[in-house]
């Protein structure tokens, strides 16, 4: 009886532990809470990115490039705190692309202020391009409402300013979603079509969370992500 009480307690104690061990940071192929941590991946690089002020602890991981995530725990107060993403760069002009895609499956909490958002900059860092995906909490684009627009394969309302370094052109999702895909290339064109730019370069093209507030600590998990340029 007695031995049977002491394996009872050891499975009971080994429980917790597991849990712990299973987080998918401690179980991810890499994992770092360093401010501006880096890692590359199958021609995408993945960076935790906590470049705002007042920001708690974070810490990002992943398997590959298209299966990862980030445990936040930013403090319930307002400005962007971080925004961990994976990168493709391009690197082609508009007019020599013929096509520009990207899907992306995510697990997101009920808390919290963010958004899930492709970043997409052209000529440099001359025009930023956001897509949000979805979002929750007390958050909102750069700039005026212009229009709204069926674009790309989504419906938006789209913004436009600037942040005092680029201009910004918002494109708000017109209700959340958490996977699909997107044609990018799409929405470059309507931009240009609109005389906003003319035929600017793409380079980077960003996925991730723009994260205001996680209190108490929120995982963002992105099951599959990946861009397609030809």
């Amino acid at each position: 009886m007695l031995r049977m009480l002491r394996l009872f307690v050891s499975a009971f104690m080994l429980v917790p532990l597991i849990g712990v061990l299973a987080q998918p940071a401690q179980a991810a192929v890499w994992y770092s809470s360093d401010r501006w941590g880096t890692w590359t991946n199958g021609g995408y690089t993945l960076y935790n990115n906590i470049w705002g002020s007042g920001a708690g602890p974070q810490t990002i991981w992943a398997n590959s490039y298209s299966n990862w995530g980030v445990w936040a725990n930013h403090p319930n107060t307002g400005g962007v705190k971080s925004y961990p993403n994976a990168t493709k760069n391009v690197n082609r002009r508009l007019s020599a692309l013929g096509s520009v895609t990207s899907s992306f499956n995510v697990s997101v909490p009920n808390g919290g202020a963010y958004t899930s958002a492709y970043d997409i900059w052209c000529d440099g860092h001359t025009y930023e391009i956001m897509l949000w995906m979805n979002k929750y909490g007390p958050v909102g684009p750069i700039g005026s409402w212009q229009t709204g627009a069926s674009v790309g394969g989504h419906n938006w309302d789209v913004y436009r300013g600037s942040n005092g370094s680029n201009q910004v052109f918002s494109f708000v999702r017109q209700g959340n979603v958490n996977s699909g895909t997107v044609d990018i290339k799409a929405i470059l064109n309507w931009l240009r079509a609109r005389n906003w730019f003319g035929d600017v370069t793409l380079g980077d093209v960003q996925f991730g969370y723009e994260i205001t507030s996680s209190s108490g600590g929120m995982d963002f998990r992105t099951n599959s992500f990946s861009v397609s340029a030809g």
